[in-house]
């Protein structure tokens, strides 16, 4: 398989915090890759890098085969940031409208588009209230709506189910699923929830700027003999000290 992430000893620091020290992964073109870690591990720095929104004091990271940071890409990378980034003043129309106009959509996909993704975050009866009169959770929808606006090559979301019911997180999730396995597209999602985790095809345990294990969820579980991945953490974090 094609590797749509290649990660060479990349080390992050701000000011005298290590953020993150020798990462070294790879990520296979149409899987679903999770970074799983407490709030603080290293995982919004990595994704941040990942993007091109920062860059690797050591190392580098290659996209799509082509190093970052590197705005070409930014047509084939979907972003859903951990804060949402939304104008609050527009509506949920507008703001997805605006954000479609920075991409190579023409009028047709960009009303295809806006509707596929208002359907899928069941925002549809909502996209004439401004943003402002959002729910949090709301928020979080549309800014997951905007990531996917471009039909991206690569899908990165950054906590993207926090504050969104069970329903909706399950619906999303089989979104991801299909896209996954239809359209071939690489997702790769951050999150703190271990139940989450196993919805992935492997996983990464990222804890002090370090990944502590990665793999399957089938195969973590058999190395370390444990019946769930909080039991997996606690091991691999052990097997560090």
């Amino acid at each position: 398989m094609t590797n749509t992430v290649e990660i060479e000893k990349v080390s992050k620091s701000f000011g005298k915090k290590v953020v993150l020290n020798e990462i070294d992964l790879t990520i296979e073109e149409g899987t679903i890759y999770g970074f799983i870690g407490p709030s603080g591990a290293g995982k919004t720095t990595l994704v941040k890098m990942i993007v091109g929104m920062d860059s690797p004091d050591d190392g580098f990271i290659q996209v799509l085969g082509k190093k970052m940071p590197n705005l070409e890409l930014l047509q084939d990378i979907g972003y859903m940031a951990q804060s949402d980034a939304l104008y609050t003043e527009l509506t949920g129309r507008e703001n997805l409208a605006f954000f479609a106009s920075l991409y190579k959509l023409n009028r047709l996909e960009t009303r295809e588009r806006i509707a596929y993704t208002a359907k899928l975050v069941n925002l549809t009866e909502d996209l004439n209230k401004k943003v402002s009169a959002y729910s949090g959770g709301m928020k979080r929808r549309l800014s997951l709506a905007i990531a996917l606006i471009q039909n991206p090559k690569v899908l990165i979301l950054d906590e993207p189910t926090v504050g969104i019911d069970p329903e909706l997180r399950l619906t999303i999730w089989n979104e991801l699923f299909r896209l996954k396995k239809e359209e071939g597209k690489t997702i790769i999602v951050t999150t703190h929830v271990m139940e989450e985790a196993e919805r992935c095809d492997y996983i990464a345990m990222v804890r002090d700027g370090r990944i502590l294990t990665r793999g399957t969820p089938t195969e973590l579980k058999e190395t370390y003999q444990a019946s769930n991945f909080d039991e997996v953490f606690l091991q691999a974090g052990r097997g560090r000290q």
